[in-house]
């Protein structure tokens, strides 16, 4: 079996990347390049993870590309509390095009359940809208404490809590509990003002 995974630089998704790893699946990794510093750490983390199962060259995407025309809209239309939710959205939904295009038949990522704005279950429901594929989640049951300890135990912690530049785009107050009515609908304004979406 082959999948997708997002790898951010973050201690959550290489546990999730090597967790599938170790169950013999073929990982394409992506990661959305936002800064040099992360990116520098998710190609050691690539380093380190690739000891453990069959790792891919990992495929980076500009965050620039569609995220942030998307992110500057939402901005313009005064919505700028969904931005969580669809920064998440279009990862997948690339993750997804990615998928299809290298044969996989899964994506993976390293959500684990009400972590962050974009974990709660209501937000991880509109999210895997953005894929056909099915969207694993080998951490959704897991503490922060257990991912910690599984991190430190392969070798990416160390890497992963690194200092790093903080995300620029996450809003004050983010949806918590967003519906998929109220999604579609802030979608659909972002299609009548031209976002390719």
């Amino acid at each position: 079996m082959k999948a997708v995974a997002l790898l951010s630089s973050g201690i959550d998704s290489p546990v999730a990347v090597y967790l599938m790893l170790r169950r013999g699946v073929e990982v394409v990794p992506v990661h959305f390049r936002q800064d040099p510093i992360k990116e520098e750490k998710v190609r050691e983390l690539w380093e380190v993870l690739s000891k453990y199962g069959k790792l891919d060259e990992l495929i980076v995407v500009d965050f620039a590309e569609e995220h942030v025309p998307v992110f500057e809209r939402l901005k313009e239309l005064k919505k700028e509390r969904w931005t969580c939710i669809f920064c998440k959205w279009l990862m997948l939904r690339r993750a997804c095009r990615i998928g299809h295009e290298v044969g996989a038949s899964a994506i993976i990522t390293g959500d684990s359940l009400g972590q962050v704005a974009s974990q709660t279950l209501d937000n991880l429901m509109i999210v895997s809208s953005a894929s056909d594929l099915p969207v694993l989640r080998p951490l959704i049951g897991m503490d922060k404490e257990e991912i910690v300890k599984i991190a430190k135990e392969i070798g990416t912690f160390e890497i992963s809590a690194r200092e790093e530049p903080p995300c620029p785009f996450t809003p004050r107050y983010p949806i918590v509990r967003g519906s998929p009515g109220g999604f579609r609908k802030v979608l659909e304004e972002l299609r009548r003002c031209g976002n390719s979406l």
